[in-house]
This record gives C-alpha cells, structure tokens and sequence, in this order.
C-alpha cells in the first residue's frame, strides 16, 4: 500500500489566501491591492484568457478552468478549487466581474469562507428579485411581471401600457433587453422564450435621465457614493449604438439628495454589509426617481477610473482591502477629492485609436492599449466646462473614432 504523506501544520503566520474569481479579462488594481496588503494571490479564470496582460507581478499562482468548460458550472468550480485547497489554505473568495457575483457567493457558503452569501447576492443579480424587493419595501420602480403565470402577464398587459422592455433576468445592464410595442408582439417574444421563460420579466418602459450611484459600503454605512447622470440611456447605445458619455450630477443639488437618499434605502433594504455597489436608477416625467438595478461590483465602461480621476478614490483598491478585511479589521476610506467629472467611450474603427490631438488639461484619464475602443475622463471644479468638453468631444469621437457594432458587442455598465 503506498503511504500517504502527512499533512503540513497550519502556520498561524502565514498571510491570508485570497481566490480571485475572473469569467472576464478585468480586476488587475484589485489583484494588485490584494499583494500590497501583503495576501498570497490566486488567479481562477478561463484558459481563453490566459493571454491576457494580468498583472503577474501581483499574482502568485494562476489557474484556468479547461477549455470549453463555463464559470457557472458549480460542480466543476468546486471540485476545482476544494483541489487547490488541499495545499492552498484559501480563505478569502472574491469576483472580478458582475457574472462571478452569484457563483462566488455559492463558493463562499459551500467552503464556508466569509463574504457575500447567495441569498444577498441573489438581490444583486436577479432582477426579479431585486425589483420584488424593492417594490415590496415601499421603494419605487417601474412596473413589471415575471415571465411565469400567463393570466398575470395578460392582466399586465391591458393595464401597463406599451412599449415594455422584455429583460433577462441574469444578464447585466443593458444585456439582451428587447423592446416590445403591442400584445401580440409581447406574447411572440415569450413564446419564443420557451423553457427559457421563467428567467425573465416584463417592465414597462419609463422615459427619463438614468443615473448611476458606485458606492463603498462598510458595516451596512455607506461610506462614499458618486452620482452620475448618463447623457444618453443605455438601452439606446446598447440598441443602436453610438457614443457612452456619464457626467457628475450638481453636487449639493436637490436632484443629488435626492438620489442618494433613494440610493440609501435601496441598499439598505438588498442587505448589502460590505463592498461596493453600482446602481442605477431612471427620473420619470413627473420626476419620480424609480430605482432600476444594482450589482454588488465595480461599475463597467470605466466608470472607475472617472470616479478616480475626480476624487482620488479607487474604487477597485478599495474594494480590495474591503473583501481581505470581512469586519475582522478596521476600514477607513482614503482622504477624498470633490471635483466635476465626464466619461466618454466609444468602439473605434481604428485598432489603435490615437487621441495625441486631445490635449485639454482638464483630461485626467485616457484609455490605453484596448483594441478597437477609445476613451478620456475629464476632471474640473467646474461643471459647465466638463459639460462644454463632452459637448466638443462627442462631436469629435462621432468624426475622428466611432464604430457601431452588433447588440452583443456593446459594453455595458
């Protein structure tokens, strides 16, 4: 019989293990925070990722799930990393992109690893459950249905009127919504749904100006939140393409009280304890502020480094030292800036756009080495002028840059 080698001894010493969970390339300043605050770091991602510039000096071992074989598939994800725990005392669990969230969370409750469980995960990933919470907490959002008892969905039918917007409810932003004008058109993308129907819902399409809070939470205290008004939905550039651009909101305003007051409620009624949010929320006509959806994660489209550019604030990094900590340290956010801010992106018929002929002062950020796309962040104590540059800017990315491609092409917040 072949011996079987002891086991080493716990060192008591030894720094915290933290998994980084990645079904996408992003997330390097949180895996390069992790390093700094002296954790050993592993990288689980997908094998077609492997080429990507992660930051390797910051990650003391990589692992890719085979070829082929999906971040969602629970079994293998377990079986996978209770293997790598056999010499590897991981004991902080974290993911880099919206869709690792769930999956995570279902990490953290089988390994028994502290962080974010599903059942709060579920409100910051299922839009059902997100709006069902909401609207049954008194917060307003636009009326929807799930996609389940066909006596509902008619009476919603002859009472919400059209157009609706039919949305997964897994997907992030902007993801696979279908806009949807009369009955008959409604019930055909339903029917067509099939078994699939159940992971989707119904809402009416309210117009109005969409805004985004990103927020640090800690100890249920909300510790940072900015707001940003899109100038354009979502939902359009996902649609028909065109130019993303989001700008500070008034700071002090009435309209800002306002929704970081509906922000506030929101998160504390999903029971989020700590981390970081991006939520988003739509100003009707009579100028009603419904919330939209959130997720328990660093906004997209280079939300964050706006964010930076115009306080300081990383809020990768932050998220970082927030998911190593889990409440057995103390957290204190970083000394922080106030500055106006705008973000505009977009995809570029050129491989390696160069913008060397943007050369304004207030440019706090510009985007590098990601083929096909284009993008700058301005910063100013001013609000007229960053409104002035995005004005001057989309014109010119429209002229000098923009591409249009299919739906699923375009990123999302």
């Amino acid at each position: 019989m072949t011996s079987i080698p002891p086991a080493k001894p716990v060192d008591p010493s030894a720094p915290t293990t933290i998994l980084c969970v990645a079904s996408y390339f992003k997330g390097n300043d949180f895996i390069d925070q992790c390093k700094k605050e002296g954790c050993r770091v592993l990288l689980l991602t997908l094998e077609s990722l492997l080429g990507k510039p992660w930051v390797r000096s910051s990650i003391d071992e990589v692992y890719a799930l085979p070829q082929g074989t999906p971040m969602t598939d629970r079994r293998q994800l377990i079986n996978s990393v209770a293997y790598l725990m056999r010499n590897e005392d991981i004991t902080r669990v974290a993911p880099m992109d919206d869709y690792d969230v769930e999956i995570v969370a279902y990490l953290r409750e089988h390994l028994r690893i502290p962080g974010m469980g599903e059942t709060t995960a579920r409100y910051f990933r299922d839009k059902l459950a997100m709006r069902t919470r909401a609207r049954d907490r008194g917060i307003a959002v636009p009326d929807f249905v799930p996609i389940l008892h066909y006596p509902r969905i008619e009476e919603y039918l002859n009472r919400v009127p059209a157009p609706w917007l039919l949305k997964p409810r897994g997907e992030a932003s902007a993801s696979g919504i279908k806009k949807l004008h009369t009955k008959e058109e409604a019930w055909a993308a339903i029917h067509a749904l099939g078994d699939e129907a159940s992971n989707y819902l119904l809402e009416h399409f309210t117009p109005g100006d969409v805004f985004h809070i990103d927020a640090i939470t800690w100890e249920k205290d909300i510790l940072f939140a900015e707001c940003h008004q899109y100038r354009r939905p979502l939902l359009q550039i996902a649609q028909g393409g065109g130019i993303f651009a989001t700008r500070t909101v008034a700071r002090g305003s009435a309209l800002e009280r306002q929704l970081l007051e509906t922000h506030k409620r929101v998160i504390k009624e999903l029971g989020i304890v700590r981390g970081v949010t991006h939520t988003e929320f739509i100003r009707a006509e009579d100028g009603t502020i419904h919330f939209l959806e959130t997720a328990a994660r660093v906004g997209g489209v280079h939300i964050a480094d706006l964010v930076e550019a115009t306080t300081g604030i990383n809020l990768w990094r932050e998220w970082a030292k927030i998911e190593i900590s889990q409440g057995e340290k103390p957290y204190r956010l970083p000394p922080r800036r106030a500055d106006y801010g705008g973000l505009i992106v977009t995809l570029a018929k050129q491989e390696s756009p160069d913008t060397s002929a943007y050369t304004e002062p207030e440019i706090g950020w510009r985007m590098q080495d990601n083929a096909h796309h284009v993008g700058l962040a301005v910063k100013s104590d001013n609000s007229e002028r960053i409104e002035q540059l995005l004005e001057q800017y989309e014109k010119r990315f429209a002229e000098d840059f923009l591409a249009v491609l299919p739906q699923a092409a375009t990123p999302t917040a």
